[in-house]
Order: C-alpha cells, then structure tokens, then sequence
C-alpha cells in the first residue's frame, strides 16, 4: 500500500533538505569568484528563457500580461545581477585597519522560498539569485497555482547553476505541492532562514515556525498628487504602474488622494489615460463583487483588466478603459477601495491642502498596507519631507511609478520582489530584500584599548591591586572585611556544605 499524498509530499520535503543542505556545506567553501561565475551563469539561463516563461506564467496563472511578465522576469534576472554581481558576500568583505575591524561574510545555510502565484516566474529567479550570491542553498515551495512554470523555471535554474559547477542538489523544489509539504519545509530545524513571499496566511505561518524569516505583508499604497506636481506626467505615472501586468505587483498604487485645488485637472488627465469614473450604482456592483462575505478579497479580480472585472461585476464601461475608479470618501475594512486591489482599480479622494491629504493617506495606509509603499507627486520638497517623516511606509517613491519604483526598476532601490514592511508592517526589515540579508557578518575586532585606559577616559577610580587586608575580630578570630563572618564562620559553613553533598 503506497503513502498517501501529504505523506509523500513531507518525505520529498526532507529529502530536497538534506541533499540541499550536504550541497551547500560545500558551496560555503567556494570563493567569491565561482560564487559569482554561478550566478552569472544563472542569471543570464533565465534572462534568455525571459519570453517564453512569460507567456507560461500569464497562461497557466490567468493573471496579467505576458509582455508585462517579460519585464519582470528581467527583473528578477538581469537586473538583480547587475545590482548584485559586485557586491562581497563571500569570506572577507569588508577591512578597516585603522579601526582593527574585519568582516566575514557567512550564509545562513538553506534558504526556504516561497513563491506566490502573482510573480512565479519572476520571484523564482530573483530568490534563486539572492541565495546564491550569498552562498546559501534553496529549497522552493510553488504556489500550486503557477506551480508548471516555476518548476519550468527551477530546471533552468538548475541547469544553469549545475553547468557552472555548483553541488548537485544546492537548487531544490518541491514537486508535490501540499500544505503539509509546506509546514514541514518552514519547521524544519534545517533550514537557515525562510523567505516569505504571498498571502498574510502565509507570512504569518513563516513568522510562527520558529525559524528565522523575512515576510512582507500586503501593499495598499496611496498616491498623493500634490498642488505643485506635473499632473499629466503624475497621473501618466501612476496609471503605467497600476496597468504594468494588471496591477499584480503588491507596491503599485491603489488609491489617489489630490487636492480640491487641482481636482478637475487631474480628473481630466485620469480620463484621457483611460480612467473610467463609475458613478454609485457602478461602485457598488463592484464593491459587492470584490469584498466576499468573509471580509477578503475575491481572488477573481487579481490580474485581470478592467473590462474583465466590469463583466463579472455586471457592469457596463466605454470600450478602451484601462482603470476603473471610485471616487471614495471612507476608509474602512468594509470598504474595498480603500484596500489593497491587485488589479486596475483605483480609489480616488480629494482632500483640501497637503495636510488633510497627508493625515488620508496615512488613514488609508493603517487600514491595510503599513510599512510597505506609497507614492508622491509633487516639486514642493518641503511637503515631500514632511511625507518623508510621517508616513508609516518603507518605500516614499517620489515622481515616478509605484509599482516599477518599489521594485527597484525605475529608483536606485535594490532590485527585488520580496519588499520588507518593517516592524510598523510586522515585517522583520524594512529593506528591498537583497543578498546582504542573506548573511550573517562575523566581525573581527582587534584591541585598541587598555582597561587603564578605559579608567582614566571615563574618569573612573582604580581598585586596590591586592586584596583589602583581613581585620581581627573582637572574638579574636579573623574576619573577612565587610562580610560580618568570621574565618571560623566561614570553616563551619563550607564543613557542613561539604559534608551534605557527600551525603
């Protein structure tokens, strides 16, 4: 009688571990040349396969655009390689003589990485490459969802990685895609640190395995369109990020907050870019389409365009829209526009001054999406510092789209498609997730100091270098100074402590 399926999955589990972790007590070894000779090697595998991946991922997933998807899979390749390549991960990194300081870079052992279905292809590579940058092994756990193209997409990672002379079984994935299999990779005791992209469900179960990990929770980004900003260029901006592969990365705008002042100016812009304004009985059929009655969000509408979800919700729009928007006034749990919707929905409030725009967005913000991103448009530096200091984000993006900003391709942010939410976000960093939290640092310190040194800076008083002389009791017997026991005392004590351990 054969095992059952999650018996299966959980011993494939601890085999891919094993073999990873034997792997990579021998990657650790390498030098940073080879290191970095594999993941060029890897990284330029994926960025030629880039297109056909592309169209499998939008194919077996449903979500978004492939020519979209293309980018991303750059992303996570090309890009993310040439941020990383010079960077020193491996053995000494960092000396400095003078302070007697000397850094060793030292891999966490074997990453667990789990991959969601919105970027499978994408993520796949960029967390192949930031643990192998490291010197850290890799076991990935697909989204049963996007599970053929990233085990397409591991193959060649393998492959890749293999070639260039990487141990067997460094680059490991699970093929029978469980929930146990899952909870049995993020328990166990060998992995080194677990890399958490997807759900909150799953963020949360990486946090409560006991493992080290890095999750990132959901984004529900506002973009501020301040008096002063170039609306055109603004509102271009912000509908190329939420229409870059239907708005399925977690940093792309969700909401536009402006000013009365510029209010029908930038509703003209919104139209002219194909920003549709439902009226109430429109946003209401698409609220009750998006929200289900156990207070999530319907999967239905993730990665998908504006006329698909203006069909499902039963509602009518002019051919050629491209974003559908509400105009909004409540920031709620209740209310789905205030939300995170990977999709080419937009919310959009109008306040009167920076002010009153400034306390919505940080409103919107601690509804959903604290610590993760949001967006500014505006030439006012004073008001973009005051954004800068009061925001509970980890990303304030500036004049440019969330969504491609966020992920480093359109900002000098590292590269990356795992955004840290930091402690505001209960995320465990606040980074765009590279090689460098990969790794441990062993510092090195040489003595630069005395104690008689210390003592004199700090103006502290030096204790008499031979012990405080004995004084005699008025019983004549001698006394330990201070201690109120006589040398008697102290004899019949240790006597009677001694002779109770022997017995």
């Amino acid at each position: 009688m054969g095992l059952d399926k999650d018996l299966q999955s959980i011993q494939e589990v601890r085999d891919l571990i094993r073999k990873a972790k034997k792997a990579q007590a021998e990657y650790a070894g390498f030098c940073q040349k080879k290191v970095d000779s594999i993941v060029k090697a890897v990284a330029e595998a994926c960025a030629a396969k880039a297109e056909p991946l592309a169209k499998m991922a939008a194919e077996e997933t449903g979500f978004g655009i492939w020519q979209d998807k293309v980018l991303k899979n750059l992303l996570g390749s090309s890009i993310t390689y040439d941020y990383i390549k010079d960077m020193k991960t491996v053995g000494v990194i960092r000396e400095d003589g003078e302070k007697g300081i000397m850094e060793v870079g030292v891999p966490m052992g074997v990453v667990a990485a789990l991959i969601p279905s919105t970027n499978p292809t994408s993520t796949t590579m960029y967390k192949a490459l930031i643990s192998l940058k490291s010197g850290n092994g890799i076991v990935i756990s697909p989204h049963p969802g996007a599970k053929n193209c990233i085990l397409e997409t591991v193959k060649i990672i393998q492959e890749a990685a293999y070639n260039a002379g990487a141990p067997e079984g460094l680059i490991g994935v699970i093929n029978l895609t469980t929930m146990q299999a899952t909870d049995a990779l993020l328990k166990s005791p060998d992995i080194g640190i677990i890399l958490a992209t997807g759900g909150e469900a799953m963020v949360h179960a990486a946090y409560s395995s006991g493992n080290p990990a890095l999750g990132v929770g959901p984004g529900n980004g506002p973009s501020f369109i301040e008096r002063t900003a170039d609306i055109p260029e603004a509102v271009r901006h912000i509908f190329d990020s939420k229409t870059f592969d239907n708005g399925t990365i977690c940093a792309s705008e969700q909401s536009i907050v402006t000013e009365k002042c510029i209010e029908d100016k930038v509703i003209e812009e919104v139209k002219k870019n194909g920003g549709y304004f439902m009226d109430e009985e429109q946003s209401e059929k698409v609220s009750r389409f998006m929200l289900r009655a156990n207070g999530t969000m319907n999967p239905k509408i993730v990665g998908k365009s504006a006329q698909a979800i203006a069909d499902m919700a039963g509602i009518t729009i002019p051919a050629g829209t491209r974003v559908l928007v509400s105009r909004q006034t409540e920031v709620s749990k209740k209310n789905p526009y205030s939300r995170e919707k990977l999709c080419p929905i937009l919310a959009f409030y109008v306040e009167e001054g920076w002010q009153e725009a400034c306390e919505r967005s940080i409103q919107i913000l601690q509804n959903e999406g604290a610590g993760h991103t949001m967006t500014i448009h505006s030439a006012d530096t004073d008001v973009i510092r005051e954004f800068a200091l009061k925001k509970p984000v980890s990303r304030l993006l500036v004049n440019t789209p969330g969504s491609l900003g966020g992920v480093g391709a359109t900002t000098n942010l590292s590269p990356a498609l795992t955004l840290g939410c930091g402690a505001v976000g209960g995320s465990a960093t606040s980074d765009n997730v590279s090689p460098m939290n990969l790794i441990n640092i062993r510092r090195v310190a040489c003595g630069v100091a005395e104690l008689a040194d210390l003592r004199r800076k700090y103006n502290v008083p030096t204790p008499p270098r031979t012990p405080q002389a004995q004084t005699t009791a008025p019983s004549g017997n001698t006394s330990y100074s201070g201690s109120g026991f006589s040398a008697a005392d102290v004899e019949a004590i240790t006597r009677a402590v001694l002779e109770k351990l022997r017995g």
